[in-house]
């Protein structure tokens, strides 16, 4: 159970939260700062070689550029299609990011050289092109690049590293730095052992892909922030006989609202946090929680309304005609479904046991690449099994006002059903890894809850000097995953590296 820990390390702790916390910030400033494409050798064939391609050796099928790229802060079609739509809206004033006029070259910015991506839509009707990205997030942030050019004269394209690396420091580290503290508290108070504690903020700090993506522009980042945000309200240290105040569940329900906005999976998290509070707190939620959630909410299917004329993201509409233009790299996908092979780890034809396989504990896998996770998945059986008498109370209603809906047992559950349910949903329902990327990015948003509850599991396996060395064991491979991809987080993981150089796996040759 929490403690209010007066403990002589309590101190000790605290300092170490603050110097690791400092590290982990700084460390996630310092890339942003450094931060530039960098085009690897070992990725393309020499521009002088005539006849290239894959084969099982892993030639590349790119050529080296015969003249130096533009330099850019910016990585791949993921952050490319974003930038795309912010300086669009700032500098011309329309969500449009590129046009296709019959019999001309399509142009725009997003055909431009350091923003041309695949992540784009067309509509057939107009041949005006957009960011196939929800555009609420790029909507916030065209609003502070558009203070930065009135304050500062900053162009994106004049100067592109100012405006891209301010703009990142204040979406990806600023929030960083507020996350790992809210984090820093909720560990320190449920946590029931010293090492369980420091390990589960060190992993926090330096052992999770936050760190590795905080140098490009992506909605997996706010969406973890949101989940502690959201979280921290109703599980914190408050005095015994109280409840949530109206500010806690405002600041819950606003962030409840947020998560799903940047990372549309995650509308599971928002109703397993609303239909509790719903059934034991009617009035508060429906007066203060719901409100405050439907705030994001609006503002997304405004955005999408605003870009696109209709309430739904472009997401819905995948594998329709916005995605499969002529020239389209979803185009690929008819052929797919006829079932004629194409390259590339976005068209993998696998069977559902070994994309589940791969997903799971494989090349993306979630505990393979962060295997800290297994001593999580401990905690969070720990924590289902204590939850009974208190899930066995809120559906009976038998919460009294003067006691808090949610403890970290009822989260233990409430993690465990949503990531039973989110990942089953990309099981069955996708064979997509998130393209090339260097983790299981679609659950990146769960990594805050898996923290939070693997602490029972960690405790306990800390207490022996066994269990500290399998821990630290887990937590050095968790870290080598997370730094592997140091200077671009838009790269395969080190397993899925690992796998070609020995020839087991090859999603680039068909």
């Amino acid at each position: 159970m929490p403690t209010n820990d007066l403990s002589p390390t309590a101190a000790l702790r605290r300092h170490v939260y603050l110097l690791l916390g400092t590290v982990a910030v700084f460390i996630a400033g310092a890339k942003i700062v450094g931060v530039e494409n960098v085009i690897e050798p070992s990725r393309y064939a020499p521009a002088t070689e005539a006849n290239y391609g894959f084969d099982r050796a892993g030639k590349p099928e790119r050529k080296w550029p015969a003249t130096r790229p533009e330099p850019t802060p910016m990585f791949g079609s993921n952050d490319r299609s974003r930038w795309a739509t912010v300086r669009s809206l700032v500098d011309e004033g329309t969500y449009v990011v590129g046009y296709r006029e019959a019999g001309q070259p399509d142009r725009g910015i997003i055909f431009e050289d350091g923003y041309q991506s695949i992540d784009k839509v067309m509509i057939p009707e107009t041949g005006e092109f957009y960011s196939s990205k929800p555009p609420l997030l790029t909507t916030l942030l065209a609003g502070e690049y558009w203070l930065l050019k009135k304050c500062f004269g900053w162009s994106i394209v004049r100067d592109r590293w100012l405006v891209v690396c301010t703009i990142l420091l204040t979406v990806n580290v600023l929030p960083f730095a507020v996350y790992l503290r809210l984090l820093a508290k909720l560990i320190d108070h449920y946590g029931t052992t010293d090492f369980g504690r420091m390990l589960t903020f060190t992993m926090a700090c330096v052992g999770t892909f936050i760190t590795t993506f905080s140098t490009t522009l992506n909605n997996h980042c706010p969406a973890a922030f949101g989940v502690v945000f959201a979280l921290y309200p109703l599980l914190r240290v408050r005095p015994l006989g109280t409840a949530e105040t109206r500010r806690d569940m405002l600041i819950a329900g606003f962030f409840a609202g947020f998560v799903p906005t940047m990372d549309l999976p995650a509308a599971a998290f928002s109703m397993a946090l609303l239909l509790p509070l719903l059934y034991t707190r009617p009035k508060a939620m429906l007066l203060n929680f719901l409100p405050a959630m439907l705030i994001p909410v609006v503002a997304f299917f405004a955005c999408n309304y605003a870009a696109l004329g209709r309430l739904s993201p472009a997401y819905s509409d995948f594998g329709g005609p916005l995605y499969e233009f002529a020239g389209s790299h979803w185009d690929k996908l008819k052929l797919v479904q006829q079932g004629i092979p194409q390259k590339g780890i976005d068209f993998a034809n696998e069977p559902k046991s070994i994309y589940a396989f791969h997903l799971l504990f494989g090349h993306h896998g979630w505990f393979s690449l962060t295997p800290i996770f297994l001593a999580s998945l401990a905690g969070i059986a720990i924590l289902v099994r204590r939850s009974f008498p208190d899930v066995r109370r809120v559906l009976t209603r038998n919460v009294p006002a003067t006691e808090p809906v949610f403890n970290l047992p009822i989260i233990g559950s409430m993690t465990a059903a949503v990531s039973v349910v989110v990942m089953t949903y990309f099981v069955f329902k996708t064979n997509n890894y998130g393209g090339f990327t260097s983790g299981p990015r679609w659950f990146f948003w769960l990594i805050p809850l898996w923290l939070l509850t693997g602490l029972p599991g960690i405790d306990r396996l800390g207490r022996t000097r066994t269990g500290r060395l399998t821990l630290a064991i887990l937590l050095g491979f968790s870290v080598f995953a997370v730094v592997y991809p140091a200077w671009n987080p838009w790269r395969p993981p080190w397993i899925l590296q690992a796998l070609e150089r020995l020839e087991w796996v090859n999603y680039d040759v068909i």
